[in-house]
């Protein structure tokens, strides 16, 4: 399966989703590329929030929806020895302690094992295929919803990103010029 850069202007839904889905992807490795250390860990205003903790987290999130939500895997490492019940902020915390490639290497590899994870779901299923996570009341999201709720993550901390970036070095648009 091809990797999209963005959502076609008149495609199917799994088509737009994953288009969409990779333009957040995309734009976050866009706004936290190139920048040393201080970059990664600069904060604006009242916020503890940095790049480098955006990277972590995401990459976080990446490997607990698809891996662990769809799935029912282990999450991979650095994750896996991380008790979250008690440092639920690990990622953002600790991202300070890391470098600019360690952080990347780690976001990069964690979106490539959610792209063959929801390629595995897709053969088995489809956007409706259930994940083994469920709700108290017994309802399992589906591939779809999975999927919605990644864009959905994306989107709200890209935004973040904008900001971010724009004070560390006043670099701003939608879209890298080789996009």
């Amino acid at each position: 399966m091809a990797v999209l850069t963005g959502p076609p202007a008149a495609g199917n839904d799994l088509d737009t989703m994953l288009g969409a889905l990779e333009r957040g992807r995309r734009y976050l490795a866009w706004k936290c590329g190139g920048l040393d250390a201080a970059g990664l860990r600069a904060t604006l205003g009242p916020s503890t929030m940095t790049l480098g903790g955006l990277l972590k987290h995401l990459a976080l999130v990446e490997e607990h929806t698809f891996a662990g939500k769809l799935f029912g895997r282990p999450m991979s490492e650095p994750f896996a020895s991380v008790d979250f019940d008690q440092d639920p902020d690990w990622e953002w915390r600790t991202a300070a302690d890391d470098s600019p490639e360690d952080l990347m290497a780690l976001w990069t590899a964690s979106v490539e094992r959610a792209r063959a994870l929801v390629a595995e779901a897709l053969a088995d299923g489809g956007l409706d295929r259930l994940g083994v996570a469920a709700w108290p009341d017994g309802r399992r999201a589906s591939l779809r919803r999975h999927l919605m709720d990644m864009i959905e993550e994306y989107a709200r901390h890209v935004g973040h990103a904008d900001l971010l970036r724009e004070s560390v070095d006043g670099l701003v648009g939608e879209d890298p010029a080789d996009a």
